[in-house]
């Protein structure tokens, strides 16, 4: 039987060992084109915004319009907080559509920020350019028609059987 010596011996096993740890903590298992997931970048990101509906935006759990957010826009400017990156995100009760996209390709024009949202859960750059910039609007309320609006203040219909032979001194 061969006797190694014991110290060299446990030298080597520790430095084994220890190039192991090293190579594995480099590698974890992560290749270079993997895409990357929105929701692990979204802290790297100055400000989060949710889209929602009607072209209309979550900020801060507020739900505000497109000329709204660019208010808000103006006063983090004014303030000196303005942000450098910006992502937007679907929230859960739209997804993000071309025209949420034309508005964040506005305010990034207006305000000189960088724009990103989620496609699909990979980040991708608003490119003003590329995307129509379209101008910032108010929300507005889609139109219903009521019944109650066509009515008097007796609640009679306009219209419908007016007789104004009652109150004329019988003329």
């Amino acid at each position: 039987m061969i006797r190694f010596p014991t110290l060299p011996t446990r030298g080597a096993a520790v430095l084994m060992l220890g190039s192991l740890l090293v190579l594995g903590g480099c590698h974890r298992g992560a290749s270079k084109n993997d895409a990357v997931n929105s929701a692990q970048q979204q802290s790297q990101f100055d400000m989060t915004m949710k889209a929602y509906k009607s072209g209309q935006f979550l900020i801060d759990g507020a739900v505000v319009s497109a000329l709204d957010a660019g208010s808000h826009f103006a006063y983090l400017k004014d303030a000196g907080r303005m942000p450098k990156t910006v992502l937007l995100l679907p929230s859960d009760d739209s997804k993000i559509r071309k025209q949420h996209l034309e508005y964040m390709a506005r305010l990034q024009l207006d305000y000189g920020f960088v724009a990103y949202y989620d496609d699909g859960g990979k980040l991708a750059r608003i490119n003003p350019v590329e995307t129509k910039a379209r101008a910032l609007e108010d929300y507005h309320a889609p139109i219903t028609t009521s019944s109650d609006t066509n009515k008097d203040a007796a609640g009679t219909p306009y219209g419908a059987g007016a007789d104004n032979s009652q109150g004329n001194g019988g003329h």
